[in-house]
């Protein structure tokens, strides 16, 4: 559990970050990426044979995700930045924007359930599918939760 509450700190300061630099992002990241790893291997039971295939297919993910993850941080800098002087092409523009990341995320992990499905089985693959939902999700909300909707402040 302990664990646990980490991670959500973890999660919810990577939507604190206001005006950001790269190094800070790395930083975080890289906190998250090691603590979600602990959580991951002790959810995910792979059997022996088969770990090494499966793990480095999650580092692999891990490695694409991150990048995604700078793309979520950097349309969050651009909300912040524009909120209010938001016309209707840049509102289009950012929704559109985190609508395309929410698809490949998505499908980001959908290709890496089918992957580990290949490498390490159904249930490990099920596993990893489950936490990493959950994990996007808590994050999504977590980013909702701290940014004002768009028009909520004058």
């Amino acid at each position: 559990m302990k664990k646990l509450i980490l991670f959500a700190a973890i999660c919810f300061s990577l939507t604190a970050l206001g005006q950001s630099n790269k190094e800070d992002i790395d930083f975080i990241q890289s906190i998250y990426g090691k603590e979600k790893k602990i959580i991951a291997a002790d959810f995910i039971q792979v059997e022996d044979a088969k770990k090494d295939a499966f793990w480095k297919l999650y580092d692999e993910y891990e490695t694409k995700r991150k990048e995604l993850g700078k793309k979520r941080i950097a349309l969050l800098e651009q909300y912040a930045r524009e909120y209010n002087n938001m016309d209707d092409a840049t509102t289009t523009k950012i929704i559109k924007d985190i609508a395309a990341l929410g698809l490949q995320t998505d499908k980001l992990i959908s290709t890496y359930h089918a992957k580990m499905q290949k490498a390490g089985g159904a249930k490990p693959a099920a596993q990893f599918f489950q936490l990493e939902v959950y994990f996007l999700s808590v994050i999504r909300v977590a980013i909702m939760e701290s940014i004002p909707f768009i028009g909520e402040l004058k």
